[in-house]
């Protein structure tokens, strides 16, 4: 299915792409925040710029309402894209599935969510199946129009539906931001990565935050 998927789809894959970059390149988050080796990893200062998460009520794969205070108390990995995205959501989605791999027994402390922009498309059906074909533990996450809106607000990520001048109106792409977020047990903002990013490169990271956060315990 994801393949027959893929292939209807990919002919608009670079279009895709370009919107997706652009897009995370004017909607990144824009704290104060210092590169990270130069590999696209980027860690805020405490205090520094916009709030960068928050509170958010949306409903999962199996159609429960959960809000951001179900996800406390892990560490979560976030995603915002949709299910028939032909490029960019795959590339990113298999990162974070690489990293939770490569992380072991860690990746237990990390909940890994997709938040899907596609509200027309992306039924909680849809999501089931698209999130465990990445990663088992990974939460599929919709809403209305205005839980989405509400929720990508929090998280400075932009989204737009884009239709091409005679084409499907059913086709449609929809260019958003393509960044993963580290988020905190506590909810706060811990560091993002950027498209394209390597699982291997995401894993250290993530082991990184999990060493110091151990170590000032």
């Amino acid at each position: 299915m994801f393949k027959s998927r893929l292939a209807v789809y990919g002919a608009m894959a670079a279009l895709a792409v370009v919107v997706a970059l652009v897009g995370q390149k004017w909607f990144a988050p824009t704290q104060d925040a210092a590169t990270h080796g130069g590999l696209g990893i980027e860690v805020t200062t405490p205090g520094a710029g916009p709030k960068i998460g928050g509170a958010f009520t949306l409903v999962n794969q199996d159609g429960k309402t959960v809000t951001d205070a179900d996800f406390l108390g892990k560490y979560m990995l976030v995603y915002f894209g949709y299910t028939f995205c032909p490029d960019v959501c795959p590339t990113n989605l298999s990162a974070i599935s690489a990293a939770l791999d490569i992380l072991g027994e860690d990746a237990a402390k990390i909940t890994p969510v997709f938040v899907s922009v596609d509200h027309e498309r992306d039924t909680t059906e849809l999501l089931k199946e698209y999130v465990v074909h990445f990663h088992p533990t990974m939460v599929g996450l919709t809403g209305t129009p205005e839980q989405i809106r509400e929720a990508a607000r929090a998280y400075r990520v932009y989204y737009a539906k884009v239709v091409e001048e005679g084409s499907d109106p059913d086709a449609y792409l929809m260019d958003h931001s393509a960044i993963s977020y580290l988020m905190g047990p506590d909810g706060n903002f811990v560091a993002h990565f950027g498209h394209g990013t390597p699982g291997e490169t995401m894993a250290q990271k993530i082991r990184d935050v999990l060493a110091k956060a151990a170590g000032s315990s």
